[in-house]
């Protein structure tokens, strides 16, 4: 008789113990654990999930706080997530892990092309001097028909991904006659500094704080050659849940961005403790950087679509597609 008690006992509690986990895996709380909850922190869908990357208008944002102070009064906070380029970036937002970002103008074409579910927003003035391909100060390479055959870092599917194609497009020559090295830019510069490459592709402040350490040389950059414009992007799920958080989204920025024009000293001064990049460095990048946000215009998505197009004839995306697919259109 002992026995069977013993049993039922356990039965009893083994019973409650699967239904109390079971509650906790299925968000079932008892009433003190939700008033904590909601007491600490507004519930998932009140939060907007933004990627930067390092020096970006969208950096200098986050550094601000405006956005948060603005869209706390609506009910909503902020996670930003750091990324080491536009393509991990756009990697995130198709993992679903973002609702608004940034990159150049090459990393969007390889998401569009891999399902990435993005919609273009806005962007910003043309910006061709700042990247460039670098080579050591003391390097045999004097022109860009001496690195066939050579080591070039670079981001692989970013912006300077594209530039290094245009560079080596004017010289006669093919990203098949160099030895392309895809690394992010920390480990990029490791290799280049180490004499692991021969050249760097990079844009800045990444390019002005090589420029600044004195043992790099421009071998070419865009001017001319590309447009290098930055891009805002927001996922599919998000711009049609919460059009009006974009119009937000896009006027802080302006805001930052008419700062950055008029004080490119103060932009230095005020991301250097952020970034942990040298202030004489960020100021050279800022004054060689155009800021401001614009629409996708026509003549924009068409500069997008010569890029897809190229990277479509070189192999290097699967498909052909259409830029103008995803590109956003408020309908409030």
């Amino acid at each position: 008789m002992k026995n069977k008690v013993f049993w039922k006992t356990l039965g009893g509690m083994l019973a409650v113990a699967l239904w109390l986990a079971m509650a906790s895996g299925c968000g079932i709380h008892n009433e003190s654990a939700n008033a904590k909850s909601s007491s600490s922190s507004p519930p998932s869908s009140k939060v907007i999930r933004i990627g930067y990357q390092k020096y970006g208008t969208l950096n200098m944002l986050k550094a601000r706080g405006d956005l948060e102070k603005r869209l706390k009064k609506l009910g909503y906070t902020v996670q930003w997530a750091l990324f080491p380029g536009g393509p991990q970036l756009l990697e995130a937002m198709n993992a679903g892990s973002l609702d608004f970002g940034h990159t150049g103008e090459a990393p969007p074409v390889f998401a569009q092309a891999a399902g990435t579910p993005l919609l273009y927003v806005a962007t910003s003035p043309p910006n061709p001097v700042s990247e460039a391909i670098l080579v050591k100060k003391d390097s045999s390479i004097q022109t860009v028909a001496d690195l066939k055959g050579k080591k070039v870092a670079l981001n692989k599917g970013s912006n300077v991904h594209y530039l290094l194609v245009q560079v080596l497009k004017k010289a006669g020559l093919t990203l098949s006659d160099i030895q392309p090295i895809y690394l992010p830019p920390a480990d990029a510069r490791a290799a280049f500094e180490q004499g692991s490459v021969d050249a760097w592709a990079i844009w800045d402040p990444f390019y002005a704080a090589a420029e600044k350490g004195g043992k790099a040389r421009v071998l070419a950059d865009g001017q001319g050659l590309v447009a290098n414009r930055e891009f805002f992007f927001a996922s599919r799920s998000f711009a049609k849940r919460e059009p009006e958080l974009i119009q937000v989204l896009l006027e802080e920025l302006k805001k930052v961005e008419q700062w950055a024009n008029n004080d490119p000293k103060g932009v230095a001064e005020f991301l250097a403790p952020e970034l942990g990049i040298d202030e004489q460095a960020l100021e050279t990048a800022s004054r060689r950087h155009v800021y401001g946000i614009e629409p996708i215009t026509n003549e924009v998505i068409s500069q997008q679509q010569i890029i897809a197009d190229e990277f479509h004839t070189l192999g290097l995306l699967p498909k052909k597609l259409m830029v103008k697919d995803a590109v956003w259109h408020d309908s409030r």
